[in-house]
Formats: structure tokens, C-alpha cells, sequence
């Protein structure tokens, strides 16, 4: 019988092997699943080999390359396979091999194999002729080639060049004295990744708020690391968690705000935008608090969020904060806000809730003694008194006062016009003469 439940070892945060992955890859097999000969599961971020040994068993080519597989398991009873390709995934020892009895070809490029004498564990696989372990921390051991050559002696390729008659006799000589420089060099090797691995496991987690900083972002990526399996999980986890934020639908994201507040609930002041700001109103005499914020001249007023409290302001422009707390608390109802058309300079205008009112003039100083014996003539207020009698027609006659009499005075009376009256004609001088030359006057 074939058992096609999916195991429960693995995390179920990770990509699996499924039954239900296995039919999609195997449309050209029309789903097929247990007469499929080739499988491709190459960049999947696959973690762990599952499923393979009971629903697939005559695979002959299996991709599972660029994935994050760390172990080579259940895949030990595929009796036909012939092509095994690994390479670019977190694989440090070679085993569970034994049972592909057609293997000719396996693929551990780009890997973390540093015991070169788990090679020892291909001796069984007659059939192999090809083997590809450049990239691995084994490759860069001393007479590498010629150890894996000599316990080896099926294989006709090694790392992609052939391998040579001669090649093979000086490996067969020099097996003794390489299998104890190989183990030497193992030992070495075991001693610095079991460091590497106390190391990894202090390593915090990424935490949600580094992901979208670009500071960290950058600072993360040109450090210099351990090229290790942990240090290349996590690169792989950052970088899977960065592109599910971005792929993750708008009403799904959720804004991660910033810090607003101390502990004790008072505002913090922050400007993130590095605006230019101006705030007045410290003097009490002065009954409102004004903000001008020189916020980008161009941009949309749309764009901008403003948030009146009666200890603080907040203004929001894309994604980045403007925040001051208030010196003393304002009405945020009665307030407003207005955008200068010339300098786009938000101005907000905010009344202070209990503004102090005092008087104008200075207090008047104190009098002295002779000041308070005198009566306060100055502060009686004297009215102009209307006769109610008096009509609105004025008496020229009176304007002039008469003179005054021995009997007293006497009213004075209107003056008349006086009347012209023609003079009556003269008679001539004895002495006049008249001359005719001259005009009569009229």
C-alpha cells in the first residue's frame, strides 16, 4: 500500500511537498501522480523532502535546486532515479542514497557538505557516473579531488571534468596519506560549525518594524556574514517576509504607526519630514496659539491629515509625522486651519482654552494724603442741560444783547431795512456851465 497523507513533522508556516502540489506539477503527466518519471520542484522554498518515496516511485528526474533543504531524505526507495538535482540548498552531509540503485548523475553545487567522507556512503550507487561538489566547504580541502576520485572509482566526471587513467592510479596510491589529511581537515571543519551554530542561534528574529526601514534594510544587506545555513535561512526568510508585505492586498496592510506618546501619556515632539516650523502665543496676552508649518509648497492639500488636541498637534504628510506638544491646552473646535497660496505654509490657529485677560492702561498709583482730605470734584460728570421749551426756530433778535437803560435792560428789537428814497434835483450853480461834450449822468 502507498500512504499519500502528508507528514506532520514540518512547520506549517513553510512550503510543503503535497499530494495536491505533485498533481499540478504533473499536468503534462495529466495528473498523474504515481506513473510520473519527471518532477520539477526547483524554487519552491521548500524545506524539507516529503511525500516523494510513497507517491511518486518511478520518478527518473527529480529538480529540487535553489530550494532550503537541509537534509537528503524519503527518497531512499525511488529505485529508478537516475538524476538527482540539489544544488543551491543547505545540505551538509551526503546520505539516504543508498537505495537509488540507477542513480548516474547527483548535483550538490553550491551547498554546505564539509564532511568529505560522507562521500564513502555513494560506494553502494554502481551506477554513478557523475557528481558535482564544487561550491561546498569539502571542495576547498586539500587533495579533495584526488580522495573523492579514489573511494569512488565508478565515477567517470567529477565537477564536470573527466576523469583521467593516470588521474585514477596516483588517487589509488595516495589514498592513505589523503584519508588522514581529509579527516584532520574534517575535524577542523566540525569544530568551526559548531561554533557558527552557537553563534546563529543568538541571532534575533526580524522583527516587522525593520522590514520597511531602508536604513536597516541596507545596513542588514552590506554586512559581511558567515556564508552558513542559518545566515542563508535568514536572508531567505527577511527577503519572504519583505515580499509578502508588498504582495499583501491594501485592506489587509495595516500601518505601523510610530511611537506618539511617553509612557506616562504625555506627547512627544517629533519631525520627520524636517519641516520648518514657527510657533507663537507664549504670551498670555495673547489669546490664541499659532503653528505655521512650511510643509512642501506644491503639494496637494488633499495629502495632508491634521490633528488638533487640546495639548498637541499632529500633521500627517505622506507617511511621515509632524507632532508638538502645546505649551499650555487649547480649544480644538474653534480653531482653524488655512494653506497660503504663495508658500503652501499650513497656518493653524488654535484658542487657548482659558485665556488670562487683563487691562490694557496701568493701575493708578497711589494718592497722598492731602489727595484723599480733597473731595473728588474731578469724578462728578457734568451734563449739558436741554430746555424742553425751545423750538427749533432761532430768534435773530436775541443774538445781540440790548443796551442797558436806567430803568434796566429793554429788550432789543429787530432791526428794519432801511428804505431809499430818491433825493430831489438841485438847481445849478450861477457859476455852472455845460458842456455838451460831457454825458448826461444818470
Amino acid at each position: 500500500t502507498i500512504d499519500l497523507q502528508t507528514p506532520k513533522a514540518c512547520s506549517s508556516s513553510m512550503p510543503r511537498i503535497t499530494l495536491e502540489l505533485l498533481r499540478k506539477r504533473a499536468e503534462h503527466n495529466e495528473g498523474d501522480v504515481l506513473t510520473l518519471e519527471e518532477l520539477s520542484l526547483h524554487q519552491q522554498d521548500i524545506e524539507r523532502i516529503e511525500l516523494l518515496d510513497s507517491a511518486c516511485r518511478d520518478l527518473k528526474i527529480l529538480y529540487l535546486q535553489n530550494n532550503l533543504i537541509s537534509k537528503i531524505e524519503n527518497i531512499n526507495r525511488l529505485k529508478c532515479l537516475e538524476y538527482l538535482n540539489l544544488a543551491l540548498n543547505n545540505i551538509e552531509l551526503i546520505e539516504n542514497l543508498q537505495g537509488c540503485e540507477s542513480l548516474r548523475k547527483l548535483d550538490l553545487t553550491v551547498n554546505f557538505v564539509g564532511d568529505l567522507t560522507s562521500v564513502l556512503s555513494l560506494q553502494h550507487n554502481r551506477n554513478l557516473r557523475e557528481i558535482y561538489l564544487i561550491g561546498n566547504p569539502c571542495a576547498e580541502f586539500e587533495h579533495y579531488r584526488e580522495y573523492v576520485i579514489a573511494v569512488l572509482p565508478q565515477l567517470s566526471t567529477l565537477d564536470g571534468t573527466a576523469i583521467t587513467k593516470s588521474e585514477r592510479i596516483i588517487a589509488l596510491q595516495n589514498l592513505d596519506r589523503n584519508t588522514s589529511s581529509i579527516e584532520a581537515q574534517v575535524a577542523e571543519y566540525s569544530v568551526e560549525r559548531a561554533k557558527a551554530r552557537k553563534e546563529a542561534a543568538q541571532v534575533p528574529e526580524v522583527e516587522a518594524a525593520d522590514l520597511d526601514d531602508d536604513e536597516e534594510n541596507t545596513k542588514y544587506w552590506q554586512e559581511e556574514t558567515d556564508y552558513t545555513p542559518e545566515a542563508r535561512l535568514q536572508a531567505h526568510k527577511r527577503m519572504a517576509a519583505q515580499r509578502d508585505r508588498k504582495n499583501k492586498p491594501a485592506s489587509e496592510k495595516k500601518e505601523d504607526k510610530p511611537r506618539n506618546f511617553f509612557r506616562d501619556g504625555k506627547p512627544l515632539n517629533m519631525n520627520e519630514g524636517g519641516w520648518e516650523f514657527e510657533l507663537t502665543g507664549h504670551d498670555d496676552a495673547d489669546p490664541n496659539i499659532t503653528l505655521d508649518l512650511a510643509c512642501y509648497r506644491y503639494l496637494d492639500t488633499s495629502q495632508i491629515e491634521l490633528d488638533v488636541q487640546p495639548s498637541y498637534v499632529r500633521v500627517h504628510i505622506k507617511k511621515k509625522y509632524f507632532q508638538l506638544a502645546l505649551p499650555e491646552e487649547v480649544n480644538p473646535d474653534a480653531g482653524k486651519a488655512e494653506r497660503s497660496t504663495t508658500t503652501g505654509h499650513l497656518v493653524v490657529t488654535m484658542p487657548k482654552a482659558k485665556p488670562v485677560v487683563k487691562a490694557l492702561r496701568k493701575p493708578a498709583e497711589k494718592l497722598g494724603k492731602k489727595e484723599k482730605e480733597q473731595p473728588a470734584a474731578a469724578s462728578t460728570i457734568e451734563k449739558l442741560e436741554v430746555n424742553e421749551n425751545a423750538t427749533s426756530k432761532v430768534d435773530y433778535g436775541n443774538i445781540v444783547p440790548e443796551a442797558k437803560t436806567e430803568s434796566g435792560s429793554a429788550p432789543r428789537k429787530l432791526l428794519t431795512a432801511r428804505t431809499h428814497t430818491a433825493a430831489a434835483p438841485r438847481e445849478n450853480d450861477a457859476t455852472f456851465v455845460d458842456d455838451d461834450d460831457v454825458p448826461p449822468l444818470l
